[in-house]
């Protein structure tokens, strides 16, 4: 007797047979519904954690599709970067061979799992088929005035020999090798994502489906601020200093200035004021400093005095200016007004500073007098020590100071950004090349559309050199090219694209993947787009979906989409851990799914997968927590393999009809929760939470029901009447709503019932509203005997839950206060008896 499901066999004969499930016909029946997950960068091997975004996006599509939608679920790769180029260099194998195994077994993967994507539409962004236009996409931007070469300041990576962008620096260090990154000159290039800034803040009102966070980080990122760029003039009156401030209020109070050390004008001034040397060691010192810990340094209250004197244009005394560690060049103009009574840090700089500068209060709380400060003070008040901006309000005084200055010529209202643009620029070999060419007579020229793809060359040493030169520059094959306006000798450009250029519209490709004229369908891509759902970790709220919504919005404003937003929804999973910490190669925590599936299926896997915890939340893997999710499974599949033969017969057309009012008390019992249990699986799900947690608990409580409804009922002797009717109609809704979570064991009951279409094609059942309020009746509480007060409550109630009602209930808390409560009584369905002393 098979009363353990024989997955073995039948998970591979399920598997087999999905091979089109997912096949969409962009034109077919039904809503449509583009489900898609981020594409994975192919690492070789699929760990458990992994395994969460993949299966919540799978089991999705799944229940969209019993939902009668069109559903587009495609797949491909991320697979140009770093990793795969580091790799082959470790291996001495070519990175598109270790690349191409690595996509082999990421796909079986995948098909072991049962998850399941429309292969016909699978893209690689490697391949010349798709990187042909993500050049395509570069020349647009270029035309656009929004691709820019300069040289620029950068994060080197000594390890990796390539430049990273600010956002792949984390606590000093290269995101992917961990080694510290140095600070190098190089020329590069830029997208000027900067001048969409407003948009992509604007916009996020759109962004009604995206997490509150994710909103935020992006929001923070941008960091725009209003505020008032006020000039103070050097001393010797042949430089101005431009500070940026949002508390132009202080202004009276700014008794020194501070520049940042990577500011322009730095050497410049410790040249001038005579402290070249020492400063040069500062700068240094600073450099290093923002290089190990660039996040922190805000934090710090280093100071160097330049040897130079600016002009406070308010008062018109001359102040100290000090380079800091504290100010940096990203926020405002790199230059900040030091005022030491209304800014802590201030505060707290001029107390360790060697110089003697003053503390002038400028702004005193109101019904208070000024006095000397402990501490800065900064909040709103009346104006002091402020001319004739004296006696204001503050924030009244800060639009009048403004006014005056700017009509002196010394201030501006402007806005800043901490966004900067775009670091594309990479020196490495594996990366879809730059389509630039350098000609001695005609400067930088693009590559004519017609001549892309510029292609990567086969025969070239990949190792890096070091020097700040793509590995390319050493291939004459590829360097040595014709200027395509003069005719001249020309050489490429050797560097590669970020491969977040590559990702930032990999979604539009998958409508017309073999399109060989452009890089995607217009017509499709604006029927089909924005995506409806897009799910993928939250580690790429500002790289990823900040430049996909960039290009989105710069296609856009071509003509070329006629949406301004990728993603309608997006789900952003939560990691999963392992001994508490995240599950990673790096820390030797990782479960490879394949020995788990081997031993105990792949639903039970994907089960435990789903129910480990919201989904949004980060959660703890437990492999004998895997065993309950077996156990399960194995109770559904015993459920149907007991009484199959009251399957024998084909389903007829008034399969599941029951009539409830003639039921009675168990089976009207059983019946109400199916209804509960259909209603909740369908909204924990398709709420938007996909919070298959709490669905499958529910379906684990059903099924629980069931077996107590067979234990309990005679009706199964003969194998007739409404109990038996009810246990199908029961157990055919556990397999459907259960299908999208664990699909091979549901296909293979459903087919076992008879039914000859897949479990798929089957719409999810609704709820009986009528049936979902359970019957109440009145609970009658007594205290040591006599009757204190009365409760309405549901008839299904646990006993513990009866307990608790009759405890709350207010009349009830007066007549034990101060009592010792021996026992509590429940007589199911009349009453409860508290026995207190």
């Amino acid at each position: 007797m098979e009363d353990f499901y024989p997955f073995q066999d039948l998970e591979k004969k399920w598997q087999e047979r999905w091979g089109n499930l997912f096949r969409c016909d962009l034109d077919g029946a039904g809503e449509k519904y583009y489900c898609l997950m981020m594409f994975p960068y192919p690492s070789g091997n699929l760990h458990v954690g992994h395994g969460r975004n993949y299966i919540i996006g799978d089991a999705l599509a799944r229940i969209k599709m019993m939902e009668g939608y069109n559903i587009l679920a495609p797949m491909g790769w991320d697979s140009f970067g770093l990793p795969a180029e580091n790799a082959a260099i470790k291996n001495n194998i070519k990175p598109s061979r270790w690349t191409e195994d690595n996509i082999r077994n990421m796909k079986k993967q995948f098909y072991d799992w049962g998850v399941l994507y429309d292969w016909s539409r699978e893209i690689a962004s490697c391949q010349p088929d798709y990187y042909r236009w993500t050049q395509w996409l570069f020349l647009q931007l270029y035309e656009s005035g929004l691709a820019y070469q300069e040289k620029a300041s950068v994060n080197w990576c000594p390890s990796c020999k390539t430049v990273l962008a600010n956002e792949q620096v984390v606590n000093g260090s290269c995101e992917r090798c961990k080694n510290l990154i140095e600070s190098k000159k190089l020329k590069q290039w830029f997208f000027r994502i900067t001048a969409y800034a407003d948009k992509l803040l604007q916009d996020q009102e759109k962004l009604e489906k995206w997490p509150e966070r994710v909103l935020v980080m992006q929001s923070n990122w941008i960091g725009r601020s209003e505020g008032i760029e006020v000039t103070f003039p050097l001393e010797d009156g042949d430089r101005n200093l431009n500070c940026f401030t949002t508390r132009v209020d202080t202004i009276f109070g700014a008794t020194f200035i501070v520049i940042a050390a990577e500011h322009p004008l730095a050497s410049e001034l410790i040249k001038k004021g005579g402290e070249e040397r020492e400063g040069t060691l500062f700068i240094e010192h600073v450099r290093q400093i923002m290089l190990q810990e660039r996040e922190k340094v805000a934090f710090t209250k280093e100071g160097f005095f330049t040897g130079c004197y600016a002009i406070n244009p308010a008062t018109k005394k001359k102040i100290p200016v000090f380079l800091a560690s504290y100010v940096l060049m990203e926020y405002g103009t790199g230059v900040v007004m030091g005022v030491p009574a209304h800014d802590q840090r201030d505060f707290e700089f001029v107390e360790e500073s060697p110089l003697d500068i003053p503390v002038i209060q400028v702004i005193r709380e109101e019904g208070s007098e000024a006095g000397d400060l402990t501490e800065a003070y900064v909040g709103d008040g009346i104006m002091i020590n402020s001319g004739e901006f004296d006696g204001l309000q503050n924030r009244e005084a800060m639009e009048k100071i403004t006014d005056s200055l700017k009509e002196r010529g010394l201030a501006e209202r402007v806005v800043h950004y901490r966004l900067k643009d775009w670091l594309i620029s990479r020196q490495r070999y594996w990366g879809a090349p730059i389509p630039m060419i350098h000609c001695a007579a005609c400067g930088t020229v693009p590559v004519p559309e017609d001549q892309l793809p510029v292609l990567l060359p086969e025969d070239v040493d990949f190792i890096p050199r070091g020097d700040g030169k793509s590995p390319l520059a050493a291939s004459p094959g590829f360097l040595n090219t014709v200027c395509p306006r003069c005719g001249g000798k020309a050489q490429r450009d050797t560097d590669t694209m970020d491969t977040f250029v590559d990702s930032s519209w990999y979604f539009l490709r998958y409508l017309s993947p073999r399109d060989t004229e452009k890089a995607f369908d217009r017509e499709l891509v604006n029927r089909w787009l924005p995506v409806d759902q897009y799910i993928g970790g939250i580690e790429h709220a500002i790289l990823h979906l900040l430049y996909s919504r960039f290009i989105i919005k710069f296609l856009y404003d071509k003509g070329l989409v006629e949406f301004n937003e990728p993603f309608a929804n997006l789900f952003t999973q939560g990691m999963i851990t392992r001994n508490g910490v995240k599950m990673s190669k790096s820390a030797g925590n990782t479960v490879n799914p394949g020995g788990l599936i081997e031993k105990y299926g792949a639903d039970t896997v994907r089960l435990y997968t789903l129910f480990i915890g919201p989904p949004e939340k980060d959660a703890e893997w437990n492999d004998r927590s895997v065993e309950g999710a077996y156990r399960f499974i194995n109770r559904v599949w015993r459920l149907y393999f007991r009484h199959r033969d009251i399957f024998s017969e084909p389903p007829g057309t008034d399969e599941g009809k029951l009539d409830p009012p003639r039921m009675d008390k168990a089976q009207l019992n059983l019946y109400r929760k199916i209804q509960k249990t259909i209603f909740k699986v369908k909204h924990d799900i398709l709420d938007g939470s996909f919070h298959f947690n709490t669905a499958i608990s529910a379906l684990m409580e059903l099924t629980n029901e069931i077996y107590l409804f067979i234990e309990n009922n005679q009706d199964f002797e003969d194998r007739v009447g409404t109990s038996v009717e009810l246990f199908k109609y029961a157990l055919r809704n556990v397999i459907i709503l259960l299908a999208p979570m664990s699909p091979h064991l549901c296909e293979e009951i459903w087919e076992r019932m008879g039914h000859a279409e897949t479990i798929f094609s089957r719409r999810l059942p609704e709820a009986d509203e009528e049936y979902l309020e359970a019957d109440r009746y009145t609970l009658v509480i007594q205290v040591n005997g006599k009757i204190r007060s009365r409760e309405e409550i549901e008839q299904d109630l646990s006993d513990e839950e009866i307990k608790e009602i009759a405890l709350a209930n207010e009349r009830i808390a007066d007549f034990i206060q101060g009592k010792e409560i021996k026992k509590v009584i429940v007589v199911p369905g009349r009453l409860v008896n508290i026995v207190a002393v």
